[in-house]
């Protein structure tokens, strides 16, 4: 069995930039045993597989331990691939997911938005081992769907974060956001996510589903541009519309390939 394969920096529009993300078409479903060997021999943050169906195309998304239930930048990547590799005509894809429903992304010229459902934030008390990890106390604790977030009150706060991942890992939580106002943007952040494998995602679209309601409450505004501080960076422009967010990204392909499965 041969499976293409497209390897794409999302949320960027440079190689060696943004979050590399793994693509893999598919004709069928294999076992999920396959999807997460495959994701775990990539070693990326995520690999998204995809099939046609009918007018749309089903997705999933895999880090290198375990399926998770959105995400931005393996979605942004995956329509990267079908607009610019597999000739697919027009400038709105829909993608359908087990966990997060339907979900679209649109072309407007080197940008393609993603239309996600938007988070709900309720205030939380930190789990056992939270601030220990982190080494930082933040001013506010949050907490959505699988994610929480903490409010810091400086740019450099999210700097300077370096977090005991060891310790962070027993959060039982899909992962950690960390934010504050940004300098040149209206809000930073950063992700971290060692209980499903991924210490720190370099820049997190679903992430941006718990942000943009938050500093829209938070700033009494829907449209923002964000940066995400991890080593690599990258840059979102995003939309808070009702009950969906828009995240809106560059990606290019760093590289092109297939799998052989025996």
């Amino acid at each position: 069995m041969i499976v293409p394969i497209y390897q794409v920096d999302a949320f960027t529009d440079q190689q060696f930039s943004g979050n590399p993300a793994a693509v893999c078409p598919l004709d069928f479903w294999p076992s999920d045993d396959i999807l997460q060997n495959i994701a775990a021999e990539n070693n990326l943050s995520e690999t998204a597989f995809f099939r046609k169906r009918d007018q749309l195309y089903e997705i999933r998304w895999f880090t290198p331990i375990a399926e998770v239930e959105l995400c931005g930048h393996a979605t942004l990547a995956t329509a990267h691939v079908l607009f610019n590799h597999l000739k697919f005509k027009g400038d709105h894809i829909i993608f359908e997911s087990a966990y997060s429903g339907k979900l679209e992304v649109y072309k407007n010229g080197e940008y393609l938005t993603l239309d996600f459902p938007a988070d709900h934030l309720e205030p939380a008390l930190p789990p056992d081992h939270l601030i220990k990890s982190l080494g930082k106390k933040p001013l506010e604790i949050w907490k959505g769907k699988t994610d929480y977030l903490l409010y810091y009150p400086s740019q450099e706060d999210i700097e300077e974060i370096t977090p005991e991942f060891n310790l962070l890992k027993k959060v039982n939580a899909r992962g950690i956001i960390v934010t504050a106002p940004g300098y040149e943007y209206d809000f930073v952040s950063r992700f971290f996510a060692p209980f499903v494998g991924v210490n720190e995602d370099p820049v997190t679209g679903s992430a941006h589903t718990s942000l943009v309601p938050f500093w829209a409450h938070r700033l009494n505004q829907l449209e923002f541009e964000a940066r995400q501080l991890s080593a690599r960076g990258g840059f979102l422009k995003c939309q808070l519309r009702g009950e969906r967010v828009l995240i809106s990204g560059q990606a290019c392909t760093y590289m092109t390939g297939s799998i052989t499965l025996t």
